[in-house]
């Protein structure tokens, strides 16, 4: 008999070292667990006043049950009671009315007992477990985690959330959190962002996206060392989960273009990070503290093809126009382009052709304004040459007038010659 119960203690232990294999829970947890589960049963057996003490040692694989009884003479009461008779075998000094700490074999409690105390273990243990693995996940969220598909539980797929080399812990993946154009399969190694971490006693503890914008950010720090060390910052990301992204990057430091390095070269930064999303299309664009210069940046247009954008700075709304064969590039595919754009720079864009948009009062009072000062200018220019003009003809009639004098004194000379040279004539006949 004794033999017998050494045997299975030592079963006992093996069975506890193996399931410290498949979890990083402290040895004492395990054994707090064990002694709750034979305090629970032993209580069901020997009734809810007992006095039930549980000691074990896994170095001595010894696990020992007492409880306490008293020594009487008849027995009435087997949870609390022990006969003189057999209390003398224990100690030999017993009397009656001594108290003794009695050594309860486990073997007593029965069938129905022990998968009674199977269950409190199991449960003891995975709320151990998730006490762990909240403890190890809190403040985690926004951190990009690699995942393993495991199954689908309907829309939903659970994932396992790797940890350690051995240890996984199943997350959550929503249907809302999968891109529509995405299909996993059973295995498959995927980068997921921790979405939100929770305490609860039923269903996973962590959720996890594929679809949040903060994964591109983080995916950026992952792919582009420049982000990591801070020398490129992403300053906003906006996506349409599966089809495409606008990421808006700026540099920290001189002399280095933003854009470029992320993109890497020949595209192979951004490739690794296209193929992680399933060959979602993300435009890398450089953010400006000018509204103006980061909306065009935004739509993906050169700056030749918009011809103004208006700001109403109270309302957050600009209005676009473009010409009327680059309207459709604009506003993109089902209104993407314009859509994103307005995600990515916080305001509401709204683009139209020249020619369905009437010119604005500002624009005409702008033009206007110059028109104004084009005709004064030409006014002024032209004041200016008829004054030149005028000094000239004035200098001309002023030649003309002296030259006219002095003919005027040469014929007053010619005509008094004349007479006289016909006074002198007619003195000659009539001598």
């Amino acid at each position: 008999m004794k033999q017998r119960t050494e045997e299975r203690r030592e079963s006992l232990q093996q069975s506890i070292r193996q399931l410290m294999g498949h979890t990083d829970l402290p040895e004492d947890v395990f054994v707090q667990a064990i002694e709750d589960a034979l305090h629970v049963i032993a209580l069901r057996h020997y009734g809810p006043d007992a006095k039930v003490s549980i000691d074990i040692e896994l170095d001595s694989e010894e696990i020992k049950c007492h409880v306490p009884k008293t020594v009487v003479d008849i027995m009435h009461d087997f949870s609390t009671e022990i006969p003189i008779e057999e209390a003398q075998k224990l100690d030999p000094d017993a009397k009656i009315g001594d108290i003794l700490e009695v050594e309860i074999n486990p073997e007593e409690f029965g069938r129905i007992q022990a998968q009674l105390g199977r269950q409190i273990l199991l449960g003891k243990l995975r709320e151990a477990e998730r006490d762990l693995i909240f403890k190890e996940f809190e403040g985690r969220e926004g951190e990009v985690v690699v995942c393993y598909l495991q199954r689908y539980d309907g829309p939903n797929a659970i994932v396992d959330l790797e940890r350690t080399d051995v240890l996984r812990t199943e997350a959550l993946l929503p249907a809302s959190q999968i891109p529509p154009t995405h299909r996993y399969n059973r295995g498959d190694s995927i980068r997921c962002l921790i979405l939100e971490v929770k305490n609860n006693v039923t269903g996973e503890q962590i959720v996890v996206s594929r679809t949040h914008p903060d994964l591109i950010g983080m995916l950026f720090e992952h792919e582009v060392p420049e982000v990591y060390d801070g020398q490129v910052r992403v300053m906003a990301v906006a996506r349409d989960p599966g089809h495409r992204a606008k990421v808006a990057v700026t540099a920290n430091e001189e002399g280095i273009d933003a854009v470029g390095t992320c993109v890497g070269v020949r595209g192979a930064r951004v490739q690794t990070m296209v193929r992680e999303l399933k060959n979602e299309k993300i435009d890398i664009i450089e953010w400006s503290e000018d509204p103006i210069t980061y909306i065009t940046n935004s739509l993906k247009l050169k700056t030749a093809m918009i011809r103004r954008v208006e700001l109403n700075e109270e309302e957050m709304t600009a209005n676009v126009v473009v010409p009327d064969d680059q309207l459709s590039l604009a506003i993109g595919r089902r209104g993407q382009n314009a859509r994103l754009a307005a995600k990515l720079t916080g305001w509401h864009i709204d683009i139209k052709s020249e020619s369905e948009v009437p010119v604005s009062l500002d624009t005409l009072f702008k033009e206007d304004g110059n028109e104004e000062a084009d005709v004064e200018s030409e006014d002024n220019a032209i004041i200016t040459e008829l004054e030149e003009q005028s000094l000239e003809n004035t200098d001309i009639f002023d030649e003309e007038s002296t030259n006219t004098e002095n003919s005027s004194d040469t014929e007053s000379e010619v005509v008094d010659n004349l007479v006289e040279s016909d006074k002198d004539n007619s003195e000659v006949s009539k001598e």
